[in-house]
């Protein structure tokens, strides 16, 4: 097993290198002057050119990327040039918001999409496997900006339940608390989670249609479990290993989906952050988000990975 993590934790070290360049070169190839935009386009070319210099954008490419590189492995992520403030700062607000939101909307994913993939499989071919498969063909076409616009109509204008947008702020010196900001996350939770239960309902179904047909499962019948503890018990967890696959990519799916949900209901937000910096062109913090964003998802397949051997010890042997 030490071996297994060891050459594990290398691939990650080496993607991570390989994400870090890939995202400095494509941030670096966008057109456009950083100085330019902030000092406006009537801006003379003196103090522009002395805002590049005071900004560092007159240093070479490799340069810059070594300084970004050695400020990433001390936390020190920089300056935002639109709100001179430490991008470390503006990324650990943002995360307060967007980090709670992606869990949560992957809880209800989970919950949903297993429960409803084990019902499908356990009624293989009879009216509620149909029924929840057309439910869940649906839940894949709609997008998830479209439903969250259907959720704030029919909760927020109609009913009332829910506030349109805003977020009150985790503490009560900011006016909100702990359940006036869950309430606040449960609408954008529910869009983001729809398509991506959805997904993974129809994943779980098969992955559990193929362990029903295999002989240790009429075995645990034989022992006298009932069909629900053979299905929990026996059959999800060798069901898991297509299942959790992509649950880790739905996770950096849910990341980056915020981008669009955020902006819907006017969250406060690592992906409302990157939509405006963007608009800005802050590159050094939409350079530091994307990153944030590639490493997430890179740590999450580890993290599949070294499930894969828990669920598996197979995976592990066989590599070695």
């Amino acid at each position: 097993m030490s071996l297994f993590l060891l050459r594990r934790s290398l691939t990650l070290l080496l993607t991570l290198l390989a994400a870090s360049a890939l995202v400095f070169v494509v941030l670096e190839l966008l057109p456009g002057n950083a100085a330019q935009l902030l000092m406006g386009p009537d801006a003379a070319p003196e103090a522009v050119a002395a805002l590049t210099e005071k900004l560092g954008l007159n240093q070479s490419a490799w340069l810059r990327y070594g300084h970004w590189l050695a400020g990433l492995a001390r936390f020190d992520l920089g300056l935002s040039y639109a709100y001179s403030t430490p991008v470390a700062e503006l990324i650990a607000e943002r995360l307060a918001l967007t980090v709670p939101l992606a869990l949560l909307a992957m809880a209800l994913t989970t919950a949903i999409a297993l429960s409803a993939g084990i019902y499908a499989a356990a009624r293989h071919n009879r009216a509620g496997d149909v029924g929840m498969m057309i439910f869940s063909q649906l839940g894949i076409a709609v997008p998830n900006f479209w439903f969250a616009i259907l959720l704030i109509l029919a909760f927020a204008v109609k009913l009332q339940w829910f506030a349109a947008g805003g977020f009150p702020g985790w503490s009560e010196e900011e006016g909100g608390g702990f359940w006036p900001a869950l309430q606040a996350l449960v609408l954008p939770a529910v869009a983001l989670a729809v398509v991506q239960a959805a997904i993974l309902a129809r994943i779980t179904r098969s992955a559990m249609l193929d362990v029903l047909r295999e002989d240790f499962m009429r075995t645990a019948r034989a022992k006298g479990l009932s069909r629900r503890q053979a299905l929990w018990g026996h059959g999800l967890r060798n069901a898991m290993i297509p299942v959790l696959t992509v649950m880790g990519l739905q996770f950096a799916n849910l990341l980056a989906g915020t981008i669009v949900v955020e902006n819907v209901f006017y969250l406060p937000g690592l992906g409302r952050l990157i939509f405006q910096s963007i608009a800005n062109r802050d590159l050094i913090v939409v350079r530091n988000c994307v990153m944030l964003l590639a490493v997430m998802v890179i740590v999450v397949n580890f993290v599949v990975d070294v499930l894969y051997a828990w669920i598996d010890p197979r995976i592990k042997t066989t590599e070695l």
